[in-house]
């Protein structure tokens, strides 16, 4: 059986990032915590398993994974950069409220029709939608 390590590993290796240590916990740490954290986040979570861990080298990596394809940065938030390690075709909410994002299934046929044009070449799509999640909808009705 492969172990998660082995997965991460084979997935850096995969988009071209040699894997290293550090590469490796914070690619696992994207791929087990599908909420979207920030550099600030990542770094406060791994920090103390991993003393050696900077804010410097947590941004680079993610920087690197994003330039390589093997995660996303979602600029939903004006504020504050949030990753993201699910490729999969998908939107996001933010939430006015609270700060969370969501993930929201999305339709393939909105990207398909827009790469049969023979007008646009697209390397990447990024739908956000903005409002309030549920629970602060009822937080606000108390």
């Amino acid at each position: 059986m492969v172990s998660r390590k082995e997965n991460v590993e084979k997935y850096l290796v995969e988009h071209g990032i040699k894997p290293s240590f550090q590469r490796i916990s914070i690619m696992d740490y994207l791929r087990t915590h599908p909420t979207h954290p920030s550099v600030e986040t990542i770094y406060n979570d791994l920090s103390p398993r991993i003393p050696t861990l900077s804010k410097t080298t947590v941004y680079n990596t993610l920087k690197l994974f994003v330039e390589h394809g093997a995660a996303l940065m979602l600029t939903i938030d004006e504020k504050t950069t949030h990753f993201d390690g699910d490729l999969s075709s998908h939107a996001h909410f933010f939430c006015l409220g609270c700060g969370q994002i969501y993930d929201i299934e999305m339709d393939a046929s909105v990207r398909e029709r827009a790469s049969e044009s023979d007008l646009f070449t697209i390397t990447e799509t990024h739908l956000y939608y903005k409002g309030y999640c549920r629970k602060c909808c009822e937080k606000s009705d108390k």
